[in-house]
């Protein structure tokens, strides 16, 4: 087969971006984790011997960045001299030069920081935004707001935050609950509700810390809020658990985010176990295995609220059949010399070609380690 071009280069950088304050969700109260001052960022870059660039990364919450670099390491000789058009080829040459370690979590995501630089090498190549080049059902995404609704803040405010985040443009609100005393998760989540009103969008996060009795009474008990969805409300592993969830009551159930694989999200969507899926596309291998999962949940007739990383997954949201939503995160700004545009509740495609953004230099100045082969 006549190769149309060839990878000459792949870099790959470690960078760690700080958090303008310590964040804590359910996960922290209840001991598990500590709070999240920081994210560990991979990013990948990918020459071509035509002349064309593609970047693209994944990360790591709290732990786990040091061998998500380590693996791409490892891995990104393997690219050497392949087509970059080839790109699901790549994917499973890639994940089978680490096989022994598996085929999801670590190993997954640090090839899917290939697989996104690949995807945007792709669409420059063409001259296209990436959602026009999966062929975009809409030009603008429905985007709700997560970072003003941790555990740790008061509800003053979240309330502010959440004022504010309308006022700025965001169409829906997202809080934490998952607090040890049920009743207090209650108070907040009405406190909001009566101060955005019905006409906004909310939705609620428990983080998979409730058992199943807790979820059904707290499922039961926000029913009459018209909640957007309760995400994660159990375990992310208890398909059988979120499906009884899903039958039980009219407040939609959305799960996905800590999946790992395209398989593991075959098996929530066989169980019924959401309403709503929310796959991350750095998470499961990147775009590749993303566009796997949004198959399945359009076969299933399902909805679509990709999980962080929204400068992914605008476009891929973009290009899902059934009206999404996209988790709007300021964080990562700072990564990129260009940012995402929200007019009225909608988060609205960039016409730039590819993903549509570039490093900053922020970005090389909290990187700690380089890793580059080239042919």
């Amino acid at each position: 087969m006549t190769s149309l071009d060839r990878i000459s280069r792949v870099q790959v950088s470690s960078v760690t971006l700080p958090l303008p304050a310590a964040v804590s969700d359910a996960k922290v109260l209840t001991g598990r984790q500590r709070p999240m001052t920081e994210i560990a960022m991979l990013f990948a870059e990918i020459s071509s011997e035509n002349g064309l660039d593609g970047v693209g990364f994944s990360y790591s919450k709290r732990a786990g960045g040091p061998g998500q670099f380590a693996h791409a390491r490892e891995i990104a000789p393997v690219l050497l001299g392949e087509d970059p058009n080839d790109i699901a080829k790549i994917w499973d040459k890639a994940v089978w030069a680490g096989a022994s370690v598996g085929r999801s979590g670590l190993s997954v995501q640090a090839i899917a920081a290939f697989d996104v630089a690949l995807w945007d090498l792709k669409a420059k190549r063409a001259g296209l935004p990436l959602a026009k080049l999966l062929g975009a059902h809409r030009d603008s995404v429905r985007c709700y707001n997560t970072s003003g609704g941790f555990l740790h803040e008061p509800i003053e405010t979240v309330l502010h935050r959440a004022e504010q985040s309308i006022a700025d443009g965001i169409g829906g609100i997202k809080i934490k609950v998952g607090h040890p005393d049920n009743a207090t998760d209650l108070k907040r989540v009405s406190a909001v509700r009566d101060a955005i009103g019905d006409h906004i969008a909310l939705m609620v996060d428990a983080n998979q810390q409730w058992d199943r009795p807790t979820a059904r009474r707290m499922c039961r008990a926000l029913e009459p809020l018209g909640l957007g969805w309760i995400e994660e409300p159990l375990d992310a592993y208890d398909f059988d658990g979120h499906a009884v969830l899903t039958s039980t009551f009219d407040t939609p159930i959305a799960t996905g985010e800590m999946l790992t694989s395209a398989a593991e999200h075959t098996e929530l969507v066989r169980a019924r176990g959401a309403d709503v899926v929310q796959p991350d596309a750095p998470r499961v291998g990147g775009i590749t295995q993303f566009l796997k999962i949004m198959a399945m949940a359009d076969a299933n007739n399902l909805r679509l609220a990709p999980h962080f990383a929204m400068e992914i997954h605008v476009h891929l949201a973009a290009a899902y059949p059934h009206e999404p939503w996209v988790e709007h995160f300021e964080w990562l700004n700072p990564l990129f010399d260009e940012h995402l545009n929200i007019v009225n509740g909608r988060m609205r495609l960039s016409t730039r070609p590819g993903l549509g953004v570039t490093i900053s230099d922020q970005a090389r100045a909290w990187t700690t380690d380089t890793y580059e082969v080239y042919s």
